[in-house]
């Protein structure tokens, strides 16, 4: 059963740039312009008219866009909510612009020590990461600690959680690794039972949804979980918008300051209903669509997805 036919989401790009190589990404290849501001404002009222809740905005690196407070500030003042994930190199310029304007910053990480964090991301950078957090906490805001998980790294987990989350009280949001357009990978059984047992603890984000998944072999096109099209607004840094979703995307359309009627027209309505059931979408597993996926249709991963969502929730905002 449906719960939400509207989207819910949008991952506006604000630029493909990148000033990291991660090695599981390869956005950052991309050539790539920058929103600009009368086009986000337009875009955003209308987002707000579709029905849309939270903007995620990304990229690429989003603090590499100068005018990322300015676009939360609009995003904030139209009642949105707002997440920012960020590598952490620019965090300590701009934090003091960013006071209070993201209600979910993730603080991306990819291994306890320093040297194999650098070599991850292609770039010095675990430095800024611990000054990222202690920035953070004097200004009274609280990241989360988004740590994407694969097989060479999954041991590591504790010492995450002994030096990072329990001192600091911060969320760590565990991350599975996915695999696109052949870049990243998968997780093992063993990977996912391992995963599995940190959902009871203290400051721990798993979404057990995600593991479901993947012990079922990803989305399966003949009956597809993927609700990346009806509940995810995508859009590209050109002020384009893609479908179903922003790494198979199949179609792009200029929006010209014009997404409400774009969204509505016959030709974009007509390519939703694909979302899930296109031949690239066989065994697909990437997060950010799933996630959405997940909370808007009451089945079996809608179960498996709402505790970590409640206990998210209790542990970010009530705790």
């Amino acid at each position: 059963m449906r719960l939400f036919s509207k989207p819910v989401l949008c991952n506006y790009y604000l630029t493909y740039r990148c000033n990291a190589k991660c090695s599981f990404c390869d956005i950052w290849e991309k050539p790539s312009s920058y929103v600009n501001l009368n086009n986000l404002t337009y875009n955003l009222k209308d987002l707000k008219k579709l029905g849309v809740k939270v903007i995620d905005f990304t990229g690429g690196e989003p603090l590499l866009h100068q005018e990322l407070h300015e676009f939360l500030k609009i995003a904030k003042k139209l009642g949105f909510i707002t997440t920012v994930t960020t590598n952490t190199l620019l965090y300590p310029k701009y934090a003091h612009k960013l006071q209070g304007l993201i209600d979910m910053l993730h603080f991306s990480l990819d291994s306890p020590y320093e040297t194999e964090h650098n070599q991850s991301r292609g770039v010095n950078c675990f430095h800024h990461f611990l000054r990222s957090i202690d920035i953070a906490k004097s200004l009274n805001e609280k990241p989360d600690i988004l740590f994407t998980v694969h097989s060479k790294n999954i041991h590591q987990i504790p010492l995450v959680y002994e030096k990072f989350i329990l001192p600091y009280d911060l969320i760590l949001i565990i991350n599975p690794i996915f695999s696109y357009n052949d870049i990243g990978s998968e997780l093992s059984f063993e990977d996912i039972s391992v995963l599995s047992s940190w959902k009871f603890k203290k400051n721990v984000y798993i979404n057990e949804a995600f593991l479901e998944l993947r012990l079922n072999g990803g989305n399966q096109i003949s009956n597809p979980v993927c609700k990346a099209a009806s509940t995810t607004v995508v859009i590209s840094p050109e002020n384009e918008l893609f479908l179903p979703c922003y790494h198979l995307a199949v179609k792009s359309f200029p929006i010209n300051n014009n997404l409400y009627e774009l969204w509505n027209s016959t030709e974009v309505q007509n390519l939703i209903p694909l979302e899930g059931r296109l031949e690239k979408c066989q065994g697909c597993t990437i997060n950010c669509y799933m996630q959405p996926s997940f909370a808007v249709e009451i089945n079996k991963y809608f179960w498996k997805a709402l505790p970590s969502t409640l206990k998210y929730s209790f542990e970010k905002w009530v705790y």
